[in-house]
């Protein structure tokens, strides 16, 4: 199936500036993460999962057209954003973020909701709803279905380079002079329109005396010693019981090449697959179109 621009009927444009309120969760460990929420208290719940080194400012377009069928909670993963970032000598593994977002869960009083994730956040959300299937309504992934795999042919390398790396890149964190140049910083990384990348940027920024930072967590950049076997992969998305759909880009990913894609997808009993034109950050680029397909 194909997706174009048009959009439902109850999507208006003007809805696009509704401000979302802040939230702090408390976890266990002294860990604490932020969410930004968008609609009514009483609105079906809505969780939704940025991807890697994104934060709630990648739903800053879509979610405030979603708040008349749910209330967003964007969460903000350990690391980035305005989240707590984990203790010294912590490292950030895939399935860490997991336990965290069922934590998260808990804290917020959610027994039962609607899951979004995008790439990284795709990811962690199709494992939270293999690990805990009674609390998934509904999933929704755009751009990811599980984590990134292994298929044998760099675990070697890939974990003497991980445990090769220094701790620290040896030199100071980057300080931009205003937020237009970590704006254009980020469009040359990820090839992201400025307009697109903005909410992210903004979101992501912390003003020091000399200028703006990134707050994440720069050990999120930190190669990772080990990933799953693409066949433990695919038999823990065979456990989930959502009712599913998968947001997929045209053209493809290069990390999420289409038989990867269709091999994993035949895994989940309830699927369906969706392609629509545009890059990697669907949601940013054509955030009625996806709002669209979320309801349909």
């Amino acid at each position: 199936m194909r997706c174009d621009g048009n959009t439902a009927p109850w999507i208006r444009r003007e809805i696009c500036v509704t401000a979302p309120t802040e939230q702090r969760i408390a976890l266990p460990h002294h860990l604490s993460l932020t969410a930004q929420v968008w609609g009514e208290p009483d609105a079906p719940p809505l969780l939704a999962l940025h991807g890697w080194l994104d934060n709630a400012g990648s739903y800053a377009f879509l979610a405030p057209i979603l708040v008349r069928r749910w209330r967003v909670i964007a969460l903000e993963l350990p690391g980035h954003g305005h989240s707590g970032h984990l203790p010294a000598g912590a490292g950030y593994h895939f399935l860490d973020y997991v336990g965290a977002v069922l934590a998260a869960a808990d804290a917020l009083g959610l027994e039962r909701y609607t899951l979004l994730g995008h790439s990284l956040g795709a990811g962690i959300a199709s494992l939270v709803a293999a690990a805990a299937p009674q609390r998934v309504e509904r999933l929704c992934l755009i751009e990811g279905l599980g984590p990134l795999g292994d298929d044998g042919t760099h675990t070697l390398q890939r974990f003497r380079d991980a445990f090769a790396a220094p701790t620290t890149n040896g030199k100071s964190m980057r300080i931009f002079r205003n937020i237009d140049q970590a704006i254009s910083a980020r469009t040359l990384a990820s090839g992201l329109r400025a307009d697109l990348a903005r909410p992210i940027v903004e979101r992501g920024l912390i003003e020091t005396e000399n200028g703006w930072r990134w707050r994440s967590d720069s050990r999120l950049t930190r190669p990772s010693p080990a990933r799953l076997a693409e066949d433990q992969v695919r038999a823990l998305i065979a456990g989930i019981d959502a009712p599913t759909t998968l947001l997929l880009a045209n053209p493809m990913t290069p990390y999420l090449p289409t038989p990867l894609m269709q091999a994993r997808a035949n895994k989940v009993r309830q699927i369906a697959v969706t392609h629509m034109d545009g890059g990697h950050h669907l949601h940013l680029e054509h955030p009625e179109a996806v709002a669209a397909w979320l309801v349909s």
